[in-house]
């Protein structure tokens, strides 16, 4: 399908950059266009496999109907100009995944997630568990591993754990999965999805061609997945940190099928958000006859993912958190639900047009709120209009000096932004990374 083929890569970042290197391989011409120039070794890298890389602000200049597929990057719109002239000339419009995906052996067994929140730990999670049981397990997509680089290490047998973001679901098509997780279901990114029914019928594609013979894990607690849901011929498991369910709470302990998995005391992180996402893995792990003592193992161990409500260190008497990942409102209001004492919120980003008002009843022991990024202005009319006190800056670095100053000892100083990253940083990993570093040089 991908061989001598003619492709226009729209975007590089790290999906484009693994996807030209695949297809470099399969004998295919390749012209990879990004506004902005990148890392000199990467274009290297795809200059020695022929592989030509054009920076450009019109890359529609470059189409024509001489190329059989653009691959565009996620983050970019389906209302581009040149993605819709390659619509014009009916040429297919792909992702790096849907690309990958043609590639592997036909009896991978495929695990994708999807959900507002948790994916990257319900992901991570589950990973270890089928590492630690020794089984052939990779994870990729959207938590920073391209599927495109993992195509040359999978073997026939083997287990691929993916996330998948709303973002990667506009532009597949053949994809399938053999299980597929959904955590559940909020209101974000509106700005690329247009309104909220769009955003939870691309989220049902994570469901695409799935049969009775594949499994679908869902969130029972959450009405929207259910009722998006209930159509799709899956075999179901439903999960719930608040009822009885095939995935529950029972007795301080998480249950799989009336089968006690492991305590909640024996778990290292804490939170009915985090025994969600445990519940999630533990579902998807349990379908290859998985060992409660790998489970427990990992459980024990595992004490978060970078950037999600990361413990960064304790001075003077303060304790900080990195929660770059928060993107959204909902993952804000999850962060701040772990605290009963003092916080100062570092809140800001990328102006998607969101309204801060669903934080209100989060922010309880909120102190003051500092903030920075194009979003600075909504976020100071939200704490007037709530009375909460706040302060605004330009940026991240102030943003950590300015916390520090406004916080008393046993306060907790929490960066957990509500906010994409892009107005100010390549990414959340950027972000959380430079987060870290103001806080140790403090």
């Amino acid at each position: 399908m991908f061989k001598n083929k003619k492709i226009l890569i729209l975007g590089m970042a790290k999906s484009g950059f693994e996807a030209a290197k695949l297809l470099a391989l399969h004998h295919n011409q390749i012209l990879v266009t990004d506004q902005k120039e990148q890392k000199k070794e990467d274009v290297q890298v795809l200059k020695e496999l022929g592989v030509d890389f054009i920076v450009t602000d019109e890359p529609t200049k470059l189409l024509n109907d001489s190329f059989d597929y653009v691959i565009k990057n996620p983050g970019i719109h389906r209302s581009h100009p040149c993605v819709q002239k390659a619509l014009e000339l009916k040429i297919p419009v792909i992702n790096e995944v849907e690309m990958a995906y043609t590639f592997l052996p036909k009896d991978v067994s495929i695990i994708g997630v999807t959900g507002s929140n948790g994916k990257t730990t319900t992901v991570t999670i589950l990973y270890e568990i089928l590492k630690e049981s020794g089984l052939p397990v990779h994870l990729g997509g959207n938590i920073g591993y391209p599927l495109s680089s993992l195509v040359n290490k999978v073997k026939a047998g083997d287990i691929l754990v993916l996330e998948i973001s709303d973002h990667q679901l506009h532009d597949m098509y053949d994809f399938k999965t053999n299980i597929s997780i959904l955590t559940n279901l909020s209101q974000v990114h509106l700005d690329f999805n247009g309104t909220y029914e769009n955003y939870q019928q691309i989220k049902k594609r994570i469901f695409n061609h799935h049969t009775k013979h594949d499994l679908a894990i869902l969130n029972q607690d959450n009405e929207d997945v259910v009722k998006l849901t209930n159509d799709i011929p899956s075999r179901k498991l439903y999960f719930s940190s608040q009822r009885e369910s095939d995935l529950c709470i029972k007795n301080q302990a998480i249950y799989y099928l009336d089968e006690k998995i492991i305590d909640l005391d024996m778990i290292r992180v804490q939170g009915n958000h985090n025994y969600e996402n445990i519940m999630c893995a533990i579902a998807a792990a349990k379908e290859f006859q998985v060992s409660n003592e790998a489970i427990k193992s990992v459980l024990n161990d595992f004490s978060g993912v970078e950037h999600r409500m990361e413990y960064v260190r304790r001075l003077d008497g303060r304790e900080f958190y990195n929660d770059s990942k928060s993107t959204n409102n909902q993952s804000t209001i999850i962060a701040l639900s772990s605290f009963q004492k003092p916080v100062i919120l570092i809140l800001g980003g990328l102006d998607r047009g969101q309204s801060f008002d669903e934080l209100k009843d989060s922010m309880t022991y909120v102190k003051h709120v500092v903030c920075y990024g194009q979003t600075k202005e909504k976020i100071n009319e939200f704490c007037l209009k709530n009375q909460i006190d706040c302060v605004v800056l330009d940026d991240l670095e102030s943003a950590v000096k300015v916390a520090y100053n406004l916080s008393d000892e046993e306060n907790v100083i929490l960066f957990s932004p509500a906010c994409a990253s892009q107005d100010q940083f390549q990414s959340f990993e950027e972000r959380g990374k430079l987060y870290k570093q103001y806080v140790e040089n403090l």
